[in-house]
């Protein structure tokens, strides 16, 4: 049986951040004002444990602005309140996210000592000049650096990517995810960009100088991305910004492609594609079997069905099943 696994988040809003990139506003973003206090973070783990079932693998995930980059003292207090539930066994490790900057051997090793097991990366791009207009404040050799210390030292590499900042494009948001492959990360998370109230970006957007992706742009690059993410084992933790109350009732977005079922859609339309390459004869037969891998039925059949009512000009009747010899986008198609 496979253990389930879950993640209690703790946002830190551009805490330490030495500088504001263009598309950022985490109060917004994440739905807070200020840094939690330690005994918030303690009453927001307790209260989060109370609602996982008992055996599922719990991590708590310090999100949002940087968090290297706070004070050590700060750093260790944080830490510190989650020790006593890694020594009960009630949390297994601790994710932290961060800057590629603010890493360095002397942090790695406080962190190795307060049991951090995952370290998350906000390269967002690995092209130079999108990291310029995106007012990132690092270069990508820096990303470099820090990847290669954070896999030196033991930590699981993450490194996320967004796609649509600034002069970005699909060949060097493919550039960046064939890059976040080569130096090794084990998980990512892929942001399409949004105009959010009170950024650089809102004003850019708001005297002509930026235009955001369109639902459908954004859709198909993911959509290009995805598959190579998944053929080389690197785990897509999450595909969009996380709705929150600020972005559902578009209090804080200004424009951009938000939409609760992103993810959902990117999976949709890799699907839709590889069904188009099948490449069936317009005399409608009476059955197809479509055969996926475990977690793909849903994907399969597509954003509100999408992909199956397409199937279905084809076919009288469209079954889809799931078999655990399968993985990714891997499938068996068996007509009949």
């Amino acid at each position: 049986m496979k253990v389930r696994h879950n993640t209690i988040p703790v946002f830190i809003p551009e805490e330490a951040c030495p500088n504001r990139c263009v598309f950022c506003n985490q109060h917004r973003i994440a739905g807070a004002e200020c840094a939690p206090s330690v005994e918030e973070v303690i009453a927001k783990i307790d209260a989060h444990l109370l609602t996982i079932p008992a055996g599922n693998e719990v991590e708590i995930g310090f999100f949002g602005g940087n968090f290297t980059g706070i004070p050590v003292e700060g750093q260790e207090a944080y830490l510190a309140s989650v020790q006593p539930y890694i020594a009960s066994g009630r949390v297994s490790g601790i994710r932290i996210s961060t800057r590629p900057d603010y890493i360095s051997s002397s942090i790695l090793s406080m962190l190795k000592r307060y049991q951090v097991t995952s370290i998350e990366l906000g390269a967002q791009s690995l092209d130079e000049e999108v990291l310029k207009l995106a007012g990132r404040g690092h270069k990508a050799e820096q990303v470099h650096q820090a990847a290669r210390m954070i896999r030196e030292h033991g930590f699981q590499l993450g490194l996320q990517m967004m796609i649509g900042l600034p002069g970005d494009t699909s060949a060097k948001s493919l550039f960046t995810a064939q890059e976040i492959i080569r130096l090794g990360a084990e998980c990512t998370r892929i942001y399409p960009t949004l105009v959010i109230k009170n950024t650089v970006l809102e004003q850019l957007f708001l005297q002509g100088k930026y235009s955001p992706l369109t639902m459908d742009e954004a859709v198909s690059r993911v959509a290009d991305i995805v598959p190579l993410f998944v053929a080389a084992g690197v785990k897509i933790l999450r595909i969009g910004l996380h709705p929150s109350e600020g972005l559902m009732d578009n209090s804080s977005l200004v424009a951009g492609p938000f939409h609760v079922a992103f993810g959902e859609m990117v999976f949709s339309e890799i699907w839709r594609r590889i069904f188009l390459a099948l490449h069936f004869d317009n005399a409608k037969k009476n059955l197809l079997t479509l055969t996926v891998a475990p977690g793909m039925i849903n994907a399969a059949i597509g954003h509100k069905a999408m992909n199956k009512a397409m199937l279905l000009q084809s076919f009288r009747k469209v079954t889809v099943t799931e078999s655990a010899g399968l993985k990714g986008f891997e499938y068996h198609a068996h007509t009949g």
